[in-house]
């Protein structure tokens, strides 16, 4: 039995090119990048779940937003936006653990008009093994 697909044809990927068509999309940031991005006015989003940010800790000054709530809380024209997301014009960078679901997050920020939305390259962890700063 065969799927049927309203597209035509069977264009099944997997999520490994799926990361690469997104990320092909927007230039992504290293951890010292993303710090130099903050310093300037970028709102680092840390995407994380709760276990892991009470295990490993917080970027200082980043915005805690659940990667379910992320779409709702950085929309400028949403009623339940964050107190950040002034404008369209906002530079984000989307900060899981690993830096694989914060690629596919930029991307939906993306299709909301957050065109300078992007995310850190290696996530959480390769912020912390840059020796950049973390809180408990």
């Amino acid at each position: 039995m065969s799927e049927e697909r309203h597209d035509g044809g069977d264009h099944r990927i997997g999520i490994d090119e799926l990361l690469e068509r997104v990320r092909a999309g927007y230039e992504r940031l290293g951890p010292r990048e993303a710090s130099a991005a903050a310093e300037e006015g970028a709102l680092l989003v840390d995407i994380r779940y709760a276990e892991l940010r009470a295990r490993d800790g917080l970027i200082p000054g980043a915005l805690v937003v659940e990667r379910n709530e992320l779409e709702w809380r950085l929309d400028p024209q949403g009623s339940h936006r964050a107190a950040q997301a002034v404008s369209h014009d906002l530079r984000v960078v989307v900060i899981c653990n690993e830096g694989y679901a914060s690629s596919l997050a930029a991307e939906s920020l993306h299709r909301l008009g957050l065109y300078r939305a992007t995310d850190l390259i290696g996530g959480f962890q390769a912020w912390r093994a840059a020796g950049l700063p973390v809180e408990a």
